[in-house]
């Protein structure tokens, strides 16, 4: 019993001890953190958690660049470039680290957009150009992206995640001494790719408002209106707007296009007081090289940003649908109805029809198709569309048929895909999935054909007119509002005679 006894008081006491040193650890730890982590930040003066010299932070900026331009296609365009670039240096050369060396790129996609990473790299997506009615607001957003560099967002985020990692780590290691368990290592993930997550998804909104306050004391000092910011928020909030309404999908804009309301009082606040810098005045108010820089830049999809997919995509401008049908299809249509064919592998009709039941799509297969045996049977749930597709035999000719229905606003749309070639049905049936898989509402904006469509600046004439000119453009869906959209006159409102306004042609 003697023998036992000292044994659990050693064991007692060599437990206590390793706790203590955990302790300690944290500890100490936690005073590291506090006594390395304290930094000026170089636009507001204030003290900023940061683990990061600033060579190190433009080390991490090149290797992130690096990932961006293998994944993300750059649009070119030198002459647009050189444009975009000499406007961000202009409010990069004043802002809290004008010797800071910047680097502007401009994304070949048409999502509306724009980030920044850390050590001076700025992109701006042609999407988003395209929403621009001035240099002003281009200014604008690429003052915003600086400001998230010169405050170093990226970089507090970073040493946050640190800590918390550091702090997992060590509470693990605490429970496992405790428990007299193993140390199983770090409770959480790595956090390499905090960059690229904030960047293309925003800072928080303290962050934002920040950049945002930076941006507008930038934009002053570079000679442009800080009301600019205002006006692209209305722009994109606008797009938002209709979003919402025509697809119950609001979506999301990433920086000051997603935090604030229309009215935010605090950045009106910010915006009020640097105008009131003294010194400064409203000097870059001429957009003719605005204009001449963007006019012919491709709207919505590049040839270069083409999916494979979009070789085959077929259009329905009246019931407002796209699909991608399987390659060398042969497509055929009518009003309500659309088929594709290959003679070696079989058909697919795409049938529509007024919902007159609020039924499930599963039910309306069994019940109004009067297909009751369906195989491999699943939901569809694609671009927020309620769906269901399964297998069956067709009862008129014995082959295998692929079958889906798919609502869509007041509309059910039915396939009816039916295989001919027995030897390959496996194959041929994940062909007509994946192609029902594509289907989907066609987006506001986008151009029912395969070519590029680019805007075009003209003057309005006093009988402009929205409407009159929607009749006639290229946008499939929603040609007017896209329109409006585009030139900032959404949901009305109507440019004066000898108003510059953007058509796509």
């Amino acid at each position: 019993m003697t023998n036992l006894a000292v044994t659990s008081l050693t064991e007692s006491s060599t437990l206590t001890n390793r706790i203590t040193r955990a302790a300690t650890l944290i500890i100490a730890l936690s005073l590291f953190f506090f006594l390395t982590s304290c930094a000026v930040n170089p636009a507001t003066g204030s003290a900023n958690l940061v683990l990061m010299s600033e060579s190190r932070e433009k080390e991490i900026g090149l290797e992130e660049h690096e990932k961006v331009l293998a994944s993300m296609p750059l649009f070119e365009d030198e002459e647009l470039l050189a444009y975009v670039r000499e406007v961000g240096n202009k409010a990069a050369a004043v802002s809290h680290r004008p010797n800071l060396k910047y680097t502007f790129n401009i994304i070949d996609s048409p999502e509306i957009n724009a980030f920044a990473l850390p050590g001076g790299y700025v992109y701006v997506n042609r999407g988003l150009l395209t929403f621009m009615n001035s240099e002003a607001e281009l200014a604008a957003v690429l003052s915003h992206e600086i400001g998230h560099i010169t405050a170093r967002h990226a970089v507090q985020q970073q040493a946050r995640g640190r800590i918390a990692q550091t702090a997992a780590t060590v509470g693990g290691f605490v429970t496992a001494v405790a428990t007299g368990s193993g140390y199983v290592g770090s409770q959480i993930s790595e956090v390499a790719s905090i960059w690229a997550q904030t960047g293309l998804s925003g800072f928080g909104r303290e962050n934002e408002l920040e950049a945002d306050s930076l941006a507008a004391e930038y934009l002053v000092k570079a000679g442009y209106d800080p009301a600019a910011m205002i006006d692209v928020i209305t722009v994109l909030k606008n797009q938002e707007d209709f979003n919402r309404l025509v697809s119950n999908n609001s979506g999301g804009y990433h920086g000051l296009f997603a935090t604030h309301p229309r009215n935010d009082t605090r950045l009106q606040q910010a915006i009020a007081q640097v105008s009131d810098i003294s010194g400064n005045q409203i000097t870059q108010t001429d957009n003719t090289l605005f204009r001449e820089r963007l006019d012919g830049l491709v709207i919505g999809q590049s040839q270069r940003s083409q999916t494979q997919d979009a070789r085959n995509r077929y259009y329905q401008a009246l019931l407002g649908y796209t699909v991608v049908f399987p390659d060398e299809w042969q497509i055929d249509e009518t009003t309500t109805t659309v088929t594709a064919s290959n003679a070696e592998q079989g058909t697919i009709r795409i049938e529509a029809q007024r919902i007159q039941e609020n039924i499930e799509p599963r039910l309306f297969i069994r019940d109004k198709l009067g297909i009751s045996q369906l195989q491999k049977s699943e939901k569809l749930e694609q671009y927020r569309l309620l769906g269901h597709t399964g297998v069956a035999v067709s009862p008129e000719t014995g082959n295998t048929q692929r079958i889906a229905s798919i609502y869509l606003g007041p509309r059910v749309f039915t396939f009816r895909a039916e295989i001919t070639d027995a030897d390959s049905i496996d194959e041929i049936d994940e062909e007509l999935l994946a192609s029902i898989r594509t289907f989907r509402a066609i987006q506001q904006g986008e151009i029912s054909s395969g070519t590029e469509a680019k805007i075009k600046f003209v003057q309005a004439s006093e009988f402009f007119d929205f409407a009159v000119v929607a009749q006639s453009s290229r946008i499939a869906n929603y040609p007017e509002e896209s329109l409006r959209l585009l030139n900032g006159y959404y949901p009305r409102g109507t440019p004066e005679a000898g108003e510059w306004v953007k058509l796509i042609e």
